[in-house]
């Protein structure tokens, strides 16, 4: 009899075919979505309305990456979330099957490989190396020894033009109160090997980009990381006549998007120098000012987009001096909610709320670089469903899905990028929203192939 080790655990699961090895699960029961490379047989299933990613384990890697996750989780650190363990699985013979590791899927989330297959250009790559510094800066900040640094071991999220990385796979982990130098470069070490391994394996696939090499990218990765922590931690002397340097550092790493929590300073004996050096620093800085602010939950690059449009609506009506949270309100009903609820019901499914919203302001900024003015944001949100939106394909959680549109420059480009038919939050803006859906209204090709020239024009 299957036993099942979790905090919370949804029920329907009891009935899922637990005797049988995970490999052989009947088909109509998978989600058929992209996996990367893993050790171990791995599979998605749809329970309800939810979807569970299963990894087959033997019993102490199973329980040790459960309790590891649930601990990352605690910490608030980019992870999956893991639901439970079920052991004791025997097959229909009566002999013993390894248990299975549940973890919920983190949806809008692809491997790395799913996004290489579809060829990506120079700079989605330089993007997805600056999202995995920041995770493996964020783990190492959280006392966590990763001990298997790899793209494969990592999902990659869409946040507002850039990536956030999420780690996928702990078993190798350990949880630390804080690690030494020697663990971190440890970890270092496993990641040169590891990405270089992968990145030259995409090479020998044609998948890589011809001007990109994988030497050089690892060096990359391992050169960002060693700048990011030392801005992070690094030890700052100055004399006592630069003290704005104190908040020129904090404001550094706000814009990083990280918070400090506590600063060490000390003077010298004669008073004459200050040192300075972050105690403790959190990510999310950005996430946390808007959630505080407005109750939008959203990743690191999102946040940072939405507080613009706060600040520049602040000052457009002219409220500099009121107080940030009756504004922040202000414009969460009078700005981006309208906008949510502009989108008819069937393109709901198109893209999470903040990445929409996100995508009307790119948006609107082309259209005004096109006709010399500023254009409304209502007149921008229906530009946009009518000339990109209702063009992209809702993400139906299966890869096949992904292989109908064929070849993709970039999976995560606002013009060919995927989403999630549902996504919870904290505070859900889609709720209550009116279906405002009207027949479209024709709107000549002609405008929307300018509009892709002066994107093209802008990433130059």
């Amino acid at each position: 009899m299957p036993r099942f080790l979790a905090a919370q655990s949804d029920t329907r699961l009891i009935t899922l075919p637990w005797e049988t090895p995970l490999e052989n699960w009947p088909e109509e029961m998978l989600v058929a979505l992209p996996r990367g490379i893993s050790r171990h047989v791995v599979r998605f299933v749809r329970v309800g309305k939810e979807v569970y990613a299963l990894k087959e384990v033997m019993e102490h890697l199973a329980l040790h990456e459960y309790r590891l996750l649930r601990d990352l989780t605690r910490l608030d650190t980019p992870s999956v979330e893991p639901l439970g363990v079920v052991t004791g699985r025997l097959d229909v013979n009566g002999e013993p099957l390894d248990p299975i590791l549940i973890t919920d899927h983190l949806q809008f989330s692809l491997p790395y490989r799913a996004l290489f297959n579809r060829g990506v250009r120079q700079d989605t790559v330089n993007r997805l190396v600056d999202a995995m510094v920041v995770l493996l800066s964020r783990l190492h900040l959280t006392g966590f020894l990763w001990g298997d640094v790899s793209l494969s071991n990592t999902l990659f999220r869409r946040d507002a033009g850039a990536f956030a990385a999420y780690l996928v796979d702990a078993e190798t982990g350990e949880l630390h109160d804080e690690l030494t130098r020697g663990q971190r470069e440890h970890d270092l070490t496993i990641a040169r090997t590891n990405l270089y391994g992968e990145f030259s394996d995409l090479e020998a696939g044609g998948l890589l980009d011809a001007a990109l090499d994988p030497l050089k990218l690892v060096e990359t990765i391992e050169n960002r990381y060693r700048e990011l922590w030392a801005e992070l931690t690094g030890v700052e002397e100055f004399d006592t006549g630069e003290m704005h340097r104190i908040e020129s550092r904090v404001r550094r790493l706000n814009a990083l998007g990280f918070d400090v929590a506590e600063l060490d300073i000390t003077t010298d004996f004669a008073g004459s120098s200050i040192r300075i050096q972050p105690k403790v620093v959190d990510a999310g800085h950005h996430q946390r000012r808007l959630i505080r602010l407005t109750g939008l939950d959203t990743e690191e690059n999102q946040a940072r987009r939405l507080l613009n449009d706060l600040d520049y609506y602040r000052a457009r009506t002219d409220q500099q001096g009121a107080d940030e949270a009756i504004v922040a309100h202000q414009w969460l009903t009078d700005v981006f909610e309208p906008v949510l609820k502009s989108v008819p019901a069937e393109l709901r499914a198109k893209l999470e709320p903040a990445e929409l919203y996100h995508e009307v302001l790119e948006h609107r900024w082309f259209l005004s670089e096109q006709v010399g003015h500023e254009v409304p944001i209502e007149e921008a949100a229906q530009s946009y469903m009518r000339t990109v939106l209702h063009r992209l394909p809702d993400e139906e959680l299966a890869l096949s899905a992904m292989e109908s549109m064929g070849p993709l420059e970039n999976p995560f480009d606002p013009s060919q990028g995927f989403a999630d038919e549902e996504y919870e939050k904290p505070y859900d803006p889609w709720e209550e929203a009116e279906d405002t859906s009207a027949e479209e209204d024709e709107e000549p090709a002609a405008e929307y192939l300018d509009i892709a020239a002066l994107r093209a024009r802008g990433k130059k």
